[in-house]
């Protein structure tokens, strides 16, 4: 078998596996209620809205992200919802995160006569929304 025939697969093969290269192992936290989302649904949006831009700045072995959603209906069927999100460093030696936000941003709504469908949506899309604002403060669009 002749050297060059073996070497166009390999260089295929490498190529592919820089291209598909698996997004930074994060730590994005959740400490939603879980009557308006899920923490999966928090972290799958979180990861989702941080771009790679962001992690090439701001290395995902020194910075955390975490999420906060809460709220609910009022008696008279009004959703109250507030969102935050927060960057967090990490501690250099344990990796643990240190409650010291580098950058915030909450978004907040109230709408009324809600369903609770309607509650869990508009709390979907105000954590959206402070994903934006954290990410837009850190790089350029």
């Amino acid at each position: 078998m002749q050297p060059t025939s073996l070497i166009a697969p390999l260089l295929l093969l490498a190529v592919a596996s820089t291209a598909v290269a698996a997004p930074p192992k994060a730590q994005l936290i959740d400490h939603s209620s879980d009557a308006l989302i899920s923490a999966q649904s928090a972290r799958s949006l979180l990861a989702e809205g941080i771009p790679a831009k962001v992690w090439k700045v701001y290395p995902a072995s020194k910075w955390a992200f975490t999420s906060q959603v809460e709220g609910g209906l009022t008696a008279n069927g009004t959703c109250v919802v507030t969102a935050r999100v927060m960057m967090l460093p990490l501690t250099p030696s344990l990796k643990a995160v240190l409650f010291r936000p580098s950058k915030t941003a909450t978004a907040f709504d109230a709408q009324a006569g809600s369903t609770a469908e309607q509650c869990r949506d508009l709390a979907k899309n105000k954590l959206k929304k402070a994903i934006e604002s954290v990410v837009s403060s850190l790089v350029k669009a």
